[in-house]
């Protein structure tokens, strides 16, 4: 399998990483472990998680997916075969976006027990929080790498300004710079990161992970009106991609999968890993049916036509 290197971290992943949202959700312990171990066997290698997942599910506190993360990794003795992601920054108690230093020294400690790991591959700030100063952070960032608790730092969810800032940041104080970044990104959520952000990305080397590949499940194909909303714990989320555009996505996706006889999710995929300034995009699976599915979108190649197709069908 072709691996990619994730902007300057040195870094190689698979063009597909497992996104860790789901476990202690929608797939309980004994489903994550062998999610996680069919992910590992089909030579993929990196997982996505944060300390915040999945504090919202009823009972949950935040730290479920660590902690089952960490569990299967003890379990199974594959720690030396992945890419181990986590964010900090996201609300876990402390009620509100904290990129401070002193959470963060604080975040990761807990972080680090619950995967029960020495080290973090790629530590990314969950959301951008303006009340610190880009250098107090990755100054905090700084001093974990110094200690071995991180290796490489990124951030989620900032559009091009932030980044700049950020990257600015870390030139002018001589700090680790956010070497990865992870914005929604898909067939039909394409404003956030196409455009400036993109075009910033790929002029400074930034690797780029991408979630919500399926747009929250969208891109699967089984939305296709308000009645198909009761088919999973997540259909309520989808009703805003159910129009005139998202129901042009799908005939595309319909199109395009047909003719190569594989799952539109799969096509979905195959596109976001196609597309310029993407290192690989994250998605989910509860079952192995599902993931089955998702591996399969690594070896699926578009032709110039069935992205063209997409494109056009997908354009804002």
């Amino acid at each position: 399998m072709h691996k990619r290197t994730l902007g300057r971290t040195g870094l190689e992943i698979a063009p597909l990483v497992f996104g860790g949202n789901v476990f202690g959700w929608t797939a309980d312990e004994r489903t994550s472990f062998d999610l996680l171990d069919r992910f590992v066997d089909a030579g993929l290698d990196a997982i996505d998680t944060a300390d915040v997942y999945s504090r919202w599910a009823p009972g949950n506190s935040g730290g479920e997916s660590e902690t089952i993360i960490g569990n299967w990794l003890k379990k199974s003795g594959k720690r030396d075969k992945v890419v181990l992601i986590t964010k900090v920054g996201s609300d876990i108690g402390q009620g509100r976006i904290d990129l401070s230093p002193m959470h963060i020294e604080k975040a990761v400690e807990a972080s680090l027990k619950r995967l029960q790991t020495d080290v973090i591959d790629l530590y990314l700030s969950h959301w951008p929080d303006p009340t610190v100063p880009h250098a107090e952070t990755l100054g905090a960032y700084q001093r974990l790498i110094e200690k071995g608790k991180v290796r490489h730092v990124g951030a989620s969810n900032l559009d091009a300004g932030q980044l700049k800032a950020a990257l600015d940041a870390a030139d002018h104080h001589s700090l680790p710079r956010y070497e990865v970044l992870q914005p929604a990104y898909n067939l039909y959520d394409r404003s956030e990161f196409d455009g400036p952000l993109r075009d910033l990305c790929m002029a400074r080397g930034i690797g780029v992970i991408s979630y919500y590949g399926l747009a929250k499940g969208f891109l699967s194909g089984k939305y296709r009106s308000k009645a198909d909303l009761g088919k999973s714990t997540r259909g309520s989320s989808v009703v805003s991609y159910l129009n005139e555009r998202g129901m042009r996505i799908l005939a595309a996706l319909d199109d395009v999968s047909g003719n190569h006889g594989v799952t539109q999710a799969q096509v979905a995929l195959a596109w976001i890993m196609a597309r310029p300034g993407i290192t690989a995009p994250i998605a989910s699976a509860t079952s192995l049916e599902q993931l089955e599915s998702l591996i399969g979108a690594v070896s699926l190649k578009l032709s110039e036509a069935d992205m063209k197709r997409l494109d056009t069908a997908s354009a804002p």
